[in-house]
């Protein structure tokens, strides 16, 4: 049988306090929604349906068009949200329904449920935690087989007492869910069509009733407010940081570091404090990333060394390259093997060549630097007219004096000496000085001016 997915992401998620729907905050910088279907993705299902209500432009220009979006026009509960995609699915399909606020969730788990029943039957996934407070629980009959979900504000005193609760996760052959939810009423407390209504009445035709519990109960909890958000993202980051380790990276404080993406990584490299990686970034071997870096989108080669409070985006740094502390890379950098960029010093879209430095309080932007350059403090490429971007050309062996401007377009040629202080406005050939600065005056006896009392 193929499988299809159903997500409820119907739901404002007003214990958010936020404009946007609940399931597009983020957990280690990606959507919570995201996470749920990536995860089932890789049950590889014939299809993915979301189920959209509140925020449904958001949700769908936030997901792409790799989906069947169906609208619960209106909010009657689970239930009444399944049946809204039931349509759209095959009838000699399994469905799997999730609720769309679990990120945690392991696609291990979603194919253990799957795989609990055959080509007829329910799956409920539950769990078992400390306080099921406000959770549907899972009621047991006394062959401990599940008979029934009964909802927190629907349960009886004892019943509260049950620690096993519904997860929001189902799987169910196509026929038998579609034939179960046309039974399904909604008198309850809410005056909603619960989903969960299902396993009693399952129970009830003799449709088989599997139940797997979750190995861990921290994957199947829900996310409803801004606490559970930072709840959630903390154990996700702590789980990838472990991975990493385990693998090989050292990370000097687990609990401060923050993944927002994937990381590839060499032998013996380490991530100091308060480290932050999104996007995709690749690090070689032998590589040191100090605290309070940022690193978006880029790739380090072996035995290079950034030092603190550095943001490197969409770069390539070649090996034994030193930068930092302080410095800022944006995007469309390359930097050859062993550039050495220091403190305060800003470059965008250049390219520095191997063995280059510039030390620090300089701004290097749209420049091609050649090998071997010395870049004084100071010195800026001026790239903007105020309209349009343009180029600056170095070649190799060049010495850039302190405090230089050069003002773009223009190309400087091999072994060129640049004096502190000077304004480069025109091209300059191979083997030459170039010094813009006015004599210097000395006036002596000099007094200062005063007031007048």
């Amino acid at each position: 049988m193929s499988l299809e997915v159903i997500v409820l992401a119907a739901g404002k998620g007003s214990r958010m306090h936020s404009h946007l729907p609940k399931v597009l905050h983020k957990v280690g910088g990606k959507e919570i929604l995201k996470h749920v279907v990536d995860n089932v993705s890789q049950l590889n299902p014939k299809n993915i349906h979301i189920v959209y209500g509140f925020g449904g432009d958001m949700v769908k220009n936030a997901m792409g068009d790799s989906f069947d979006f169906v609208e619960q026009k209106e909010l009657l509960g689970t239930g009444h949200a399944v049946l809204q995609a039931l349509p759209n699915c095959s009838e000699d399909s399994k469905i799997l329904v999730l609720v769309s606020d679990i990120p945690l969730i392991t696609s291990e788990t979603l194919t253990r449920l799957v795989d609990s029943f055959n080509e007829t039957g329910v799956a409920v996934l539950t769990s078992v935690v400390e306080n099921p407070a406000g959770l549907g629980r899972i009621k047991r009959d006394a062959d401990n087989n599940v008979c029934a979900i009964i909802e927190d504000k629907d349960c009886s005193s004892e019943e509260k007492k049950i620690t096993e609760i519904n997860t929001g996760v189902i799987a169910a052959d196509c026929k038998s869910l579609k034939y179960l939810l046309q039974k399904v009423k909604n008198d309850n407390n809410q005056g909603e069509y619960y989903l969960t209504d299902i396993i009693s009445l399952a129970c009830g035709e003799k449709i088989p009733v599997r139940a797997v519990v979750a190995a861990e109960s921290k994957e199947c909890e829900g996310i409803n407010n801004k606490v559970q958000l930072a709840e959630a993202e903390r154990y996700y980051q702590k789980k990838k940081a472990r991975s990493y380790m385990i693998d090989g990276l050292i990370i000097i404080d687990p609990e401060r570091v923050d993944f927002r993406g994937d990381l590839e990584f060499g032998a013996n490299t380490t991530l100091d404090v308060n480290v932050i990686i999104e996007g995709h970034v690749k690090l070689g071997n032998n590589v040191v990333i100090g605290s309070g870096c940022v690193l978006r989108n880029c790739e380090i080669g072996d035995d290079s060394v950034i030092s603190p409070y550095t943001v490197i985006e969409d770069t390539i740094v070649g090996a034994k390259a030193t930068l930092g502390p302080f410095a800022r890379f944006r995007p469309g950098c390359v930097l050859e093997d062993n550039v050495h960029v220091g403190n305060f010093v800003e470059v965008k879209k250049s390219k520095l060549s191997n063995g280059t430095k510039a030390g620090h309080l300089s701004y290097l932007g749209d420049s091609e630097i050649g090998e071997n350059v010395n870049i004084g403090a100071g010195t800026i490429t001026c790239n903007y007219d105020g309209a349009n971007k343009w180029k600056t050309k170095i070649g190799n062996n060049v010495f850039v004096g302190s405090d230089t401007q050069i003002v773009a377009p223009v190309e400087i040629e091999d072994n060129v000496t640049i004096g502190a202080g000077t304004t480069v406005t025109k091209n300059v050939s191979a083997d030459s000085l170039v010094i813009t600065r006015a004599p210097m005056r000395t006036i002596a006896g000099w007094k200062r001016p005063v007031k007048k009392k």
